[in-house]
């Protein structure tokens, strides 16, 4: 998969995700005894696995937009690569941190955050360093003698 399509297909996975998480039918209560929560607009579990509030539900909207803008260049979906995996990285150790596992009460990244949170740090690492862009034609080398 080339980065600019990682681009798109997680922009889109984030802003649709995103959009859900403001569907109320789709949501769960958060269990009793969960982390309270500062922000308590849409705070329930997502599909009744993933926790989400109104914020995380606005961040993961904007990360789909950053995602499908990205897509239009090779540097700008790495940048986007490269982006996430700080993100969520931090976002990963956040959540195995009481106290930081809901940022102070704003967002939720708790439970099943941890390790899709990971996962997503570990894909977008591979498309963010790992990943080479696609040679075209204009950029073979032409086995001529370099000087």
């Amino acid at each position: 998969m080339k980065t600019r399509y990682f681009a798109l297909l997680f922009g889109l996975i984030f802003l649709i995700g995103g959009i859900l998480g403001f569907i109320p039918a789709l949501l769960t209560p958060p269990p009793s005894g969960g982390p309270p929560m500062a922000v308590g607009a849409y705070y329930g579990h997502l599909f009744g696995l993933f926790p989400v509030n109104a914020l995380h539900n606005l961040l993961h909207v904007l990360l789909g937009l950053w995602g499908i803008a990205a897509w239009r260049s090779f540097t700008a979906s790495r940048t986007y690569a490269r982006g996430l995996t700080v993100i969520y990285a931090i976002l990963t150790v956040f959540g195995l941190i009481p106290g930081l596992d809901t940022i102070f009460g704003l967002v939720p990244l708790y439970s099943n955050d941890i390790w899709l949170h990971a996962v997503a740090a570990i894909i977008a690492a591979y498309f963010g360093w790992a990943a080479v862009p696609v040679a075209t034609a204009a950029h073979q080398p032409t086995g001529g003698i370099r000087r």
